[in-house]
Order: structure tokens, then sequence, then C-alpha cells
């Protein structure tokens, strides 16, 4: 397999939209339409009213995507809905032909691009494992071969031999998944088929996903999950309104991701209360080395005098978890309360955030005798904390500089490292 699995080239798909593909006529069809346009016509001309055609709009759902995939790599392919993403799988997959530039592929592929596609329900979970494999491109030895682990994999080895309608939703697909997840493919193009089952067996088809990426691979994943695309992808491709809106490491993919997805804040309305603008380190984003001290900075603008008011200064991760969160209350500045425009400043100490993408925002929560609690948000900001990330520092949101201690009680034994006790246990 060369080096270059997939090139994909200016390419640009285009639809037609309220018109559809002219089927085979008959003269009697011919006929009957035409009697009907006039039956149409005249009954509008006697009402006054008169139907006006639309020509077929068309939408481009892919323009201009450029960008080469490694093989062994594994990409993260996200963006909000409508963006281009299942389209742009098509494409790469051959159901549907591109309307300009082209998509290269090098090597065998297989699609995971709907689960369950050719499960019959009146065939058995066996005879649906060896239909939907070679729907899927598998011959009946590779089939074969892989039935039991296929089996195994999706937990149902007492229902095997069950029609497939008497499955719950559930196991149907499980079982789904197994056949499509033992494709030995050079090219693998997933589109949202880890969202099924319970919460174990999607970590369970994580897990088989990151052995196919172990294995050198070449995986194209597409998922609004962001937990699975960071375990399993090393690098992103954003799509916005079927362009390409960034290419490069997952975690800043993931952010602007996030970004895209962000809803107008206070900062753009004209309420009482409006951000205009933040900052970290008098910068509209912040980088900092894991464990530096940082400074956030906000300019918000009050309409009018608030009676009482706390403001937080919060530190999230892309999933919109919140890691760190700093309160300040009207009493400690109250100036702040005052109409005007303010600027404020939140110095942090080291927090030793494990080095990845974050975001940083203020939150305004006020006490209005008229409107009541209302809460005012300013927009998000990136920061990017960089360092080096051991394998040890994948499991946490915070890597804290610890002093270890191990005093030696005084009812243990020494044991001589160089001569160890011929009866001593190897360590584990």
């Amino acid at each position: 397999m060369p080096s270059t699995a997939i090139r994909v080239h200016q390419l640009g798909k285009q639809f037609q939209l309220g018109a559809r593909k002219e089927r085979y006529r008959t003269v009697r069809d011919a006929l009957t339409e035409g009697a009907s346009r006039i039956w149409q016509s005249s009954r509008g001309l006697l009402r006054g009213t008169r139907r006006r055609g639309r020509a077929g709009e068309t939408f481009w759902a892919l323009r201009d995507v450029s960008f080469d995939v490694q093989g062994g790599e594994v990409i993260g392919l996200i963006g909000r809905n409508g963006a281009g993403k299942s389209t742009l799988l098509k494409v790469l997959s051959q159901i549907t032909e591109p309307t300009a530039g082209y998509a290269d592929l090098y090597g065998r592929v297989g699609a995971l691009l709907e689960v369950g596609t050719g499960f019959h329900p009146e065939l058995s979970g066996r005879e649906n494992v060896f239909l939907n494999g070679a729907i899927l491109g598998m011959k009946r030895a590779e089939i074969r071969r892989h039935f039991d682990a296929i089996v195994a994999f999706a937990e149902i080895e007492q229902f095997i031999d069950t029609p497939a309608k008497r499955y719950s939703t559930g196991m149907y697909m499980r079982l789904a998944f197994a056949v499509a997840a033992h494709l030995q493919p050079d090219i693998l193009l997933v589109d949202e088929v880890l969202a099924v089952g319970d919460a174990a067996f999607q970590k369970k088809c994580i897990g088989k996903m990151g052995e196919v990426a172990k294995q050198g691979r070449t995986i194209v994943f597409v998922s609004h999950n962001m937990a699975a695309v960071r375990t399993l992808c090393t690098r992103g491709i954003v799509l916005d309104r079927g362009e390409v809106s960034y290419q490069g490491d997952i975690e800043r993919a993931i952010y602007q991701y996030f970004e895209s997805l962000a809803t107008p804040s206070a900062a753009s309305s004209d309420g009482p209360v409006s951000f205009t603008e933040v900052r970290i380190g008098g910068r509209p984003t912040g980088s900092i080395q894991s464990g530096d001290p940082f400074t956030a900075s906000c300019r918000f603008s009050l309409a009018a005098a608030l009676p009482s008011f706390r403001i937080l200064c919060a530190i999230q991760s892309v999933n919109g978890d919140a890691l760190a969160v700093a309160p300040l209350h009207h009493h400690e500045f109250r100036h702040l309360n005052e109409e005007g425009i303010h600027e404020l400043h939140a110095s942090f100490p080291p927090l030793w955030l494990r080095p990845g993408v974050y975001s940083l925002h203020f939150r305004l929560q006020a006490n209005d005798l008229n409107s009541g609690k209302s809460t005012y948000i300013s927009d998000s900001i990136m920061l990017d904390v960089s360092g080096d990330v051991a394998p040890e520092m994948l499991y946490g949101a915070l890597t804290p500089r610890v002093e270890w201690a191990a005093p030696r009680n005084s009812s243990s034994r020494a044991v001589n490292s160089e001569a160890p006790h011929a009866g001593a246990a190897a360590p584990r």
C-alpha cells in the first residue's frame, strides 16, 4: 500500500433540489399527465389563480474539498449536521459520483455507513451474518473464519439461530456492528456506527476500532462523540457547510467544531449586560505551558446598576465539562455593579492541566429587581495548553506536581536489593 492512502482534490458534490429524475413514460402516462395539466390550468384560470412552476434549485453539499490521508492514519471527520460528512464518505465509497474534482483511494475499501444494511428479519442471525458479510464484500470463507468471533463479539450466542425479527433493537444492532467490525480492508470508512447498544457495548466498539487502528489500517471516522474521536483519531478534518474549515491536530479540530456550535452570546446583544472582549494574557487566544500561571481578562458594560451579582470565570474541556470555576461576588469589588464599562482580571495559579485545548469564558449572574435572576455569558476563547504528553497523562484532566513520600514502617523488614531473599516474591 502506498504512503498516501486517500487523495481528495477539489472535490465537489451538487444536488438538484425539487427535481426528480425522469422515469420511463408510456404513451398512456403522457396522455394522462397532459390532460391533468390542462385541467389544472383551466381551474386556475376560473379561480383567478395561476400556479407558477419553480425551476429546481441547486445545493452544493461539498465544495472544493482537498486533503490527503497517509497509510495507517486515523482521521476524525467532524462537523455539525448537514456539513457534508456523510456525503463525503459516500463519494469516497463510490456510492455517489462527485460533481467536481476527484477522490483516489489506494487499497481495499470497507464502508460502515449504515449498520444493519442488508439484514432480513425472516432470516436467522446465522444466515444474516453470511448475507450481511457478503453485502459488505467479505468472501464466504472469510465469513466462516470470523464467524465465531463475530457471534462472541455480539454476545448473542444462544439466539444465533433465532429469526432476526424476534431480536430487540439492541441485539439487532450489535450483530450488525459485529459483522461490519470484522472486515479487514486497507481503508475503513466509519459513519456514526459506534452509537449502538448500551454504554458497555459502545465501549467495546471503541476498543475494537482501536484494535483496527493499531493494525496499521487507514480509518476515516465520522462521529459526534468527541470522546471517541479523541480516543481513536490522530488528526481531524472539520467540515462547515460543505467546505474544509480546518485540518490538523485533533484537539484543535475538536475545539473549532465546538466553537462553530457556539450560539451568539450577550457580547453581541444590547441587553443590560454585554461582554465586549475576553482575553488571556492580553491576547484573544491563550497559549500556556502546563503548570504555568496565567491571567484571564474581560470587559463588560452595564446599562444600569445592579443590586447584586456574581461573576464566574470557567475553564471547560471541549466536551463541555467544567474543569475549573473561579467565582467573584459583587461585595469584593463594589464599583463593578455601577453603570458603565468595567474591566476585570482573574489571575489563575498553576492548574497543571493536561496538554490539550480548552475553552474559557466569563459568566455574570445578576439579581435584578425587575427581571429577577438573569445569566449573561461571554464568548468562549481557546486556551491552548502545551507540554509533553506521557501515556500516564491521558487518564485525567489534571497533572499536578505532587511531592511523594514513603516513610519506612518500623515493623517492615529491610531487603537487600543486591542480594534478594531466596523466598522473596518477584514484584508484579
